[in-house]
């Protein structure tokens, strides 16, 4: 989880009309290791994750340099609710800021169940 913290984004999976669908996110990792990310209201990510009933996906992030094949990724499975407490939102409205220049007025949160991942080394010669 401590890489997982490390890298400024990640790829969130969830499904969408029966098929998976990944959009990329900026991110926060709670003590814990829940994920937090925010997202709009009107996004496919919201509609698939809104209800009463936690909703499963997959959040990856990784950090790999292409030339010398090196670094590392993690998976991490789990149960993603949307944040309701507006005690909660309005702290992660401070600390998780958006990338791209758009209202985000959904917090979602992934409860890992699952944390996987690999990591490339260099060949020894």
């Amino acid at each position: 989880m401590w890489l997982l913290e490390s890298a400024p984004l990640g790829r969130v999976v969830f499904t969408r009309d029966a098929l998976p669908a990944i959009r990329p996110v900026n991110h926060l990792v709670e003590d814990g290791g829940v994920i937090i990310v925010r997202t709009q209201l009107i996004s496919r990510l919201s509609s698939a994750v809104r209800g009463n009933s936690p909703v499963v996906v997959a959040y990856e992030a990784d950090d790999i340099d292409p030339v010398r094949r090196v670094g590392w990724s993690v998976v991490v499975t789990g149960l993603a609710h949307t944040i309701t407490d507006p005690d909660r939102i309005a702290r992660y409205e401070q600390l998780l800021h958006p990338w791209v220049d758009k209202v985000m007025d959904t917090v979602i949160a992934i409860e890992p169940t699952i944390v996987t991942g690999i990591r490339l080394v260099e060949k020894r010669r």
